[in-house]
């Protein structure tokens, strides 16, 4: 690190018995530790201003001329399961930084007096606060690595060093210091920072987030509205893009140490903004609900390294969001789902998703630990992969085109029977857009059981109506089965008069080609087996003997069949 030609002079005055004078950007700054200094630390007499770091004579053996010990401390550094980098203990400019700002070196502790110099008010140490770093820098950003082009390659998303040519600097050995972002001798742009942070344009001399220029974070104007705690309590800035970065991440003293997230609950992230006071819908609410992703039941188990198909049952935000990518925009996937990874309908990583249900099957697909099933089916499978698979005797169309070509009830234009359907169709907020509402979209949370968008009654003798079967009536016309002579003429009989909810036959997700058969489980038949019990011969199986046609073998509200056929 060089000397300016300004302070070389202003360190050799004194020995010529002339009134020192720092640069007059120094003077004005917190790191003028003399009488004279503008700031809250400051000494009670000495008037000399660049003797609490440099001396011209008697300094110790370390550029530039330093006046200080150097700290005798073993420090914790920065570490993730991400990080490609080798941290290790400070070294250079960022360990001269530390022997004050960690807290354990009196301020006025200098090589060239005998005695430390007197501060005023009692301060001896650094005082707590964000200046003051401590020994652990875990929570801050990493230091003291050599940042070479094998590093950029590797961890992606990182500049090529050649490119750091401007006022963000390696040290002489290409290592990345506390001075790369500081200047210390220079307060212009705030916190010593070697140019304005304002969206983030320091960070992003290294950073190069993929998505992240189309990204609503990095191009919102939204502006906090007041209420509630302030979004960014540790910047001055007042809308997301002018935030940036900082609307998630804090450089030093972070609270989610491994990402230097603000918080460390992941959620607590999110809801700062996503509280309705920021971005335009309360998406927090909705995790207040009767049925919601329980965000709040795991903390630090998620991890950017885990597998695609969670081996360990979590749930958070970034599960879903890719927040350097989430933008609002349509598409498939839509824009909050960009950037994302999941798993194919044959059990493959993909990076990133192509559709939304490949996002969902990392949890409801392979994992362990899923919740028991709702319904006690014939046929039982909670792994959704598995039901929606398009070899499968009977599936709903979500990851292909649905192998029945004759269904009536079909609601046209907007479904017919090439059409594809979303998980959030059926699973989503009970107050959202797709529900007539002007809640957030998505499957955060319902007032309905299972995150449904409307209700979806399974309780038997339920007496059939418009709002028991909301969910089956968004796509299939309820007229098709309440009317006599209908397309369905069976229907009426078991949904109407005999109050049998769409569930106790119908297996909403599908049928395991590894475990039922076009014959028995076409027109996703899977009994629900608390309801339907076998016959009076002991038999439980649907027979499709064609169009229109078939038999149940079974017994449902005491009636034998034996078969019946319709």
């Amino acid at each position: 690190m060089k000397i300016a030609p300004i302070l070389r002079l202003v360190v050799l005055l004194p020995a010529l018995g002339v009134v020192a004078h720092a640069p007059a950007a120094l003077v004005d700054t917190r790191h003028n530790l003399s009488a004279s200094g503008p700031g809250a630390v400051r000494a009670v007499s000495e008037t000399q201003v660049c003797i609490f770091c440099h001396a011209p004579h008697n300094s110790a053996p370390t550029a530039p001329l330093w006046n200080r010990r150097a700290p005798g401390s073993t420090y914790t550094p920065y570490a993730s399961s991400t990080q490609r980098a080798l941290t290790g203990q400070p070294t250079g400019a960022s360990l001269l930084c530390l022997s004050c700002h960690d807290g354990t070196i009196a301020l006025g502790d200098v090589l060239t007096r005998a005695a430390p110099i007197s501060m005023s008010g009692g301060v001896t140490m650094m005082p707590a606060g964000a200046s003051r770093l401590g020994t652990d820098l875990s929570d801050d950003h990493p230091i003291s690595f050599a940042y070479t082009a094998t590093l950029s390659t590797t961890r992606g998303e990182l500049a090529n060093p050649a490119t750091l040519t401007g006022r963000v600097r390696l040290d002489a050995t290409g290592r990345l210091q506390c001075t790369s972002c500081h200047d210390p001798h220079d307060d212009t742009n705030g916190k010593f920072l070697v140019v304005p942070n304002v969206a983030s344009a320091l960070c992003q001399t290294c950073h190069l987030k993929n998505y992240w220029s189309g990204s609503d974070h990095r191009n919102s104007t939204a502006s906090w509205n007041g209420a509630g705690p302030n979004p960014w309590p540790h910047t001055s800035w007042n809308s997301v893009s002018s935030n940036a970065c900082e609307n998630c991440h804090r450089p030093h003293s972070a609270g989610g140490k491994a990402r230097l997230l603000n918080a460390a609950a992941e959620e607590d992230n999110c809801y700062p903004c996503h509280n309705g006071n920021v971005a335009r819908k309360n998406v927090q609410s909705e995790f207040g609900k009767l049925s919601i992703h329980p965000l709040a039941s795991t903390s630090g188990t998620h991890d950017p390294a885990e597998p695609a198909v969670s081996a360990t049952r979590h749930v958070e935000c970034a599960d879903c969001h890719n927040p350097h990518a989430a933008r609002a925009a349509a598409g498939t996937p839509s824009g909050a789902l960009l950037g994302v990874r999941g798993v194919t309908i044959a059990g493959a990583e993909v990076n990133p998703v192509a559709s939304e249900y490949q996002i969902c099957l990392r949890c409801h697909g392979d994992s362990p630990g899923k919740p028991t099933p709702r319904t006690r089916r014939q046929i039982a499978q909670d792994n959704v992969r598995l039901q929606f698979d398009t070899l499968n005797p009977s599936y709903h169309p979500v990851a292909g085109v649905g192998r029945n070509l004759n269904v009536p009830s079909l609601i046209g234009p907007t479904w017919s029977v090439s059409s594809l359907v979303r998980c959030a169709d059926c699973h989503n907020n009970n107050a959202g857009p797709g529900a007539g509402g002007s809640g957030p979209a998505g499957p955060h949370g319902s007032t309905y059981a299972s995150l449904l968008e409307r209700p979806y009654v399974t309780v038997d003798n339920t007496p059939e109506s418009a709002a028991n079967y909301a969910l089956c009536y968004k796509c299939h016309g309820r007229s098709t089965f309440i009317t006599e002579g209908g397309a369905f003429r069976y229907h009426m009989k078991h949904v109407v008069e005999y109050r049998t909810p769409c569930n106790v036959c119908h297996d909403p997700h599908g049928i395991s080609a590894t475990q039922g058969n076009a014959t028995n489980n076409s027109k996703l038949i899977n009994f629900d087996i608390s309801v339907v019990t076998p016959s009076a011969s002991g038999q439980l199986r649907f027979e499709s003997l064609g169009q229109n046609t078939g038999r149940c073998y079974l017994t449902c509200h005491g009636k034998d069949h034996a078969p019946k056929s319709y």
